[in-house]
């Protein structure tokens, strides 16, 4: 309650009366407020221009204390918070008392007084307020890095500690009436539009032997640097390089390198992560990095030193990505190699004597950070020798083992399980570039014996509480599968000498064996992984079987069971994503590697209706596999027991392997653009094949070497295949064809005929490009080609036409033997009416039924013989007595049928 509001209620009381009240003693509940704390809580009007003014004299000779005086005066009138409307003449004045400083040093304390005040929320008037000063708000507070220059540590610290403010502001303490605080993150938003984080980066080259200072502004970055904005100023600054480069400065406290990672940090997550990693790609970055990382790993011994040794290796990690940071260089690879393996192969080097890893979250996140470093290292070649000068390969299957019962280790059976799949991940980058020391660590050997143990029925509970371990919890299946990726890996590179001893080991069988196993024991849970596992045994045994007949012997029945296995897989399931799509490649794939080419291989799939699998995957019309299934049937169909099968397959509707031919080439013609009529005829002779890429596409000159558009047709499309598949099941007797059919195949059978014309006119239009002129000789045999598949074309036209017209008139043909049928039905219906009709009326009237008795009677004497022959017995039409409508004739039909059934 203020004084006015006291008052008022004092004079209304009558005088002499006391206020009645139950407590014994009546407290006043009246706030008495002096005059300077009422002074205090409200902004007076203060004339800014004037304290302006008086700043910027400078020929008085008391002016310095009228001017700290009228200062001071402003700080105790703000004292609360500045005005968003005031705030241009106030960093105004602040800008003046800070230019003031180098010689007259009074004024820091005002300067100071300000700058501490700017810490305190803004106030507004208006709600309108926040977005109408918002660009003077942007620009003052962007003068608080200009600042930074003034050569004044306190000035400089004050400066921070108000950036830092903005991020952790108090209310002000007084209320005063008619102002409303600004939003919480308003001087945040205005930082950003002002650019101030781009400045105080820019500061930091002003402090290079001021520890204090340079914390400070550490501090207000690391604050700035949670904004995707300001990271962006930050990254036009440089302020990755310049930050970095000075890690391994002096600091007793340990800030600085908390300070700079975390700003680090934000700058890779907040900023585009290239031009960090570039500014961070240099000489002097990585030097600091490396003796940072390395006195972490031997000195720190803290949690907080562990984490902080982590963070350091995970930025270097982001860096390694650039092969253009020099790793090697500063020797930071040797190193990383040094110490990711110095557990495992022992080393004499003092940066590793004496040290050991414990079994702590940190050090066992190191240890996967290492190995992680490793892979990315790799993929720049020169590491090569630095990996086999650290035997790598040697330290990573130290973990390709069965886990040994009864033995200390370092870390837990969770751990341990986890670092031995992440060592089998990186050995698969790792150890096709080293293929000697594989061989010399008897690598296949290794695997195979390992692979054994997975499909062995050990007691072993896995964990599967890592990336590398998904889906193999209590089981070895994740084990499973990262070895066979890093064979897989071994395989493809078709090197002999690792396939061959692959071979001589009796791997092909061992993995037929493992894919059987996989059949039997894999359910719903596990359904992907073993997906995955059966996919890369396959795509293996591809790679060990290609080009080689005795391995596809090898392979034999017992593999070719497998894949029939696959074939039979349901349709639906290939659109569930859980990866039968791709081990449906695979087999594909297998084959192609591992059964063609292998005469009784070939013979067995046949007679195990391997071709029939292959039309009805063919036959769901997948255009993503149609191409390989085509190419298959190729090679296939070299084989002469092929054409048999390929005729006798049958799928739905009766339809048959050569009318789903010829529907997949109608398809693709469709999807290519191909020009035909409603029938199916050519519609331009010249260019019969040609596609609607190729229409858009100008003919230019091309080198010899480089296939033009007309050959790479050929490959991109089903086209060619399906031609070579009727055409080695002849032409002439395909089975099950529709008329539409025929058409079709008129334009397949001359495929080939037509091509070579699309080449040869391509040739002849880049010679007119070329502006170059043939030979006389030359010229007519051009002319006489391209006239001559221009001649096909109009004969393929003219066939087809002969044979749509021939369908039309057999068509109405069919239709009126249809017409003549329907009218014998309706005919012989009339008839049969009219029949009843007849009935009716002599049943229904006496008349008609004499008259048709009479006509009846006339009938049976004209066709008895005039002369009676002798001994003939005559027999009498009518029954006597016979009371009925129906005509005697049909009694005695009647009594004759009766007779005959009941004699």
């Amino acid at each position: 309650m203020s004084t006015v509001e006291a008052r008022a209620t004092a004079e209304a009381r009558e005088p002499g009366v006391r206020s009645k009240s139950n407590s014994p003693r009546q407290i006043p509940v009246v706030g008495v407020v002096t005059e300077d704390e009422d002074a205090q809580s409200a902004l007076k009007p203060m004339d800014l221009n004037r304290v302006i003014k008086l700043l910027e004299e400078t020929d008085k000779a008391d002016l310095e204390e009228k001017q700290l005086k009228a200062v001071k005066i402003l700080v105790q009138n703000y004292q609360n918070g500045f005005p968003l409307r005031d705030l241009v003449q106030i960093f105004k004045i602040l800008n003046l008392c800070a230019g003031k400083i180098g010689h007259q040093p009074h004024f820091i304390e005002s300067a100071y007084s300000i700058l501490k005040l700017c810490g305190l929320p803004f106030l507004k008037k208006k709600v309108s307020d926040e977005i109408t000063y918002a660009e003077d708000t942007a620009n003052s507070i962007a003068l608080l890095g200009d600042l930074m220059k003034v050569p004044s540590s306190e000035l400089r610290i004050q400066i921070c500690k108000c950036i830092v403010d903005f991020y952790h502001a108090e209310p002000p303490k007084k209320h005063i009436p008619g102002y409303q605080q600004a939003s919480s993150s308003y001087k945040i938003q205005m930082a950003e539009v002002g650019g101030l984080a781009k400045t105080m980066v820019q500061s930091l080259t002003l402090l290079d032997n001021q520890l204090v200072e340079k914390l400070w502004v550490l501090k207000a970055l690391q604050h700035l640097s949670t904004s995707e904005v300001n990271c962006t100023l930050m990254m036009q600054a440089q302020a990755a390089s310049s930050i970095c480069a000075h890690l391994n400065d002096p600091d007793p406290s340990g800030q600085l390198l908390f300070r700079s990672s975390e700003i680090l940090w934000n700058l890779l997550e907040k900023s585009p992560k290239e031009e960090i990693i570039r500014q961070l790609s240099n000489l002097e970055c990585l030097l600091a990095l490396k003796e940072i990382f390395k006195h972490l790993f031997m000195r720190g011994f803290s949690h907080y030193d562990r984490q902080l040794r982590n963070d350091i290796l995970v930025i270097t990690t982001i860096i390694a990505q650039n092969p253009e940071a020099p790793m090697i260089e500063c020797g930071f690879t040797r190193d990383l190699i040094l110490f990711a393996t110095f557990n495992e192969v022992k080393s004499q080097n003092p940066l590793v004597k004496g040290l050991k890893l414990s079994n702590s979250y940190e050090d066992f996140e190191l240890k996967k950070l290492l190995f992680n470093i490793i892979v990315i290292l790799c993929k720049d070649l020169p590491t090569v020798q630095l990996l086999i000068d650290g035997k790598v390969v040697l330290a990573l299957f130290t973990y390709v083992k069965k886990p040994e019962k009864h033995k200390i280790i370092e870390w837990s059976a969770a751990q341990y399980e986890e670092l031995q799949l992440h060592a089998i991940a990186t050995l698969s980058s790792v150890a096709p570039l080293l293929i000697e020391e594989y061989m010399l660590c008897q690598g296949n050997a290794r695997i195979l014996a390992f692979l054994e143990w997975c499909e062995s029925e050990d007691s072993f509970f896995s964990h599967g509480n890592s990336f590398h371990g998904t889906g193999g919890r209590g089981n070895k299946f994740a084990h499973m599968r990262y070895t066979l990726r890093l064979l897989r890996a071994m395989v493809y590179l078709q090197d002999e000498t690792v396939n061959n001893d692959l071979c001589e080991k009796r791997t092909i069988q061992q993995l037929i064996g493992i894919f059987k196993n996989t059949i039997s024991k894999s359910n719903d849970k596990e359904e992907a992984i073993v997906l995955e596992i059966q996919s890369d045994i396959l795509l293996i045994l591809s790679g060990l079987c290609e080009h080689n007949i005795p391995r596809k012997e090898i392979f034999g029945t017992e593999g070719v069971d497998v894949i029939l296995h696959v074939l039979k897989t349901d349709p639906k399931k290939f659109q569930s994503g859980l990866g039968y799509i791709v081990l449906l490649f695979s087999t594909l794939d297998s084959i192609w590697c591992c059964i063609l080419g292998c005469y009784p291989s070939e013979d067995y799939f046949l007679e195990k209706e391997g071709i029939f699998l292959l039309l009805d995957l063919l036959a769901l019309n997948q255009k993503k596999f149609c191409n390989l299934i085509l190419g298959i049937m190729v090679e296939f169909c070299d084989n002469p027991k092929t054409t048999v099968h390929v005729n006798s397959w049958r799928g739905k509707k009766d339809q048959t392997a050569a009318s789903l031919l010829i529907k997949l080439w109608r398809k693709e013609e469709k999807e290519l653009g191909v020009k035909r009529d409603k029938h199916g005829k050519i519609i331009d002779t010249k260019k019969p094949l040609f596609t609607s890429f190729q229409e858009e596409q100008n003919i230019m000159p091309l080198p010899a070497d480089c296939p033009t558009v007309a050959v790479m047709d050929v490959a991109e499309n089903i086209r060619a295949k399906i031609y070579a598949v009727l055409g080695k099941l002849d032409f002439e007797n395909l089975p099950g064809l529709s008329a539409e059919d025929f058409v079709t195949l008129c334009i397949i059978h001359r495929y080939l005929d037509f091509k070579i014309g699309e080449i040869w006119n391509e040739i002849y239009e880049e010679i007119k490009l070329e502006k170059l002129r043939p030979v006389t000789t030359d010229k007519s045999i051009l002319e006489a080609i391209t006239t001559a598949s221009e001649n096909i074309g109009k004969m393929v036209a003219s066939l087809q036409s002969e044979m749509i017209e021939s369908q039309a008139r057999q068509d109405i043909q069919n239709e009126q033997r249809v017409y003549a049928k329907i009218q014998a039905t309706h005919k012989q219906r009339d008839l049969a009416n009219k029949s009843w009709e007849n009935f009716l009326a002599r049943t229904s009237n006496a008349k008609n039924l004499k008259k048709a008795k009479r006509l009846q009677e006339k009938a049976i004497e004209s066709s008895r013989y005039n002369e009676r022959p002798p001994n003939a017995i005559f027999h009498q039409t009518d029954i006597k007595g016979l009371n009925t409508t129906i005509h005697a004739g049909f009694e005695c039909t009647w009594c004759l049928l009766l007779d005959i059934i009941w004699p």
